[in-house]
């Protein structure tokens, strides 16, 4: 099976959805976490020293990404 993502206006959204799920197409919207899930996060979060954080533009530096071609 494959997957795509796909980006739709924001006022052609509910006549996009309209139209999969006329066609029969699963949509992936409802994505349930665990319980479990939940609690390693937020034990995650409760452990977290806000002096070990950095903001996301300083994080994403330390990234490789590859690229697509």
């Amino acid at each position: 099976m494959r997957e795509i993502t796909l980006k739709i206006p924001d006022k052609k959204f509910s006549f996009f959805m309209e139209l999969i799920r006329q066609l029969g197409i699963q949509v992936a919207d409802d994505i349930e976490i665990s319980e479990e899930h939940k609690a390693i996060v937020r034990e995650r979060i409760k452990n977290s020293k806000p002096e070990n954080l950095i903001p996301w533009e300083e994080a994403r530096k330390q990234f490789t990404f590859k690229n697509k071609s």
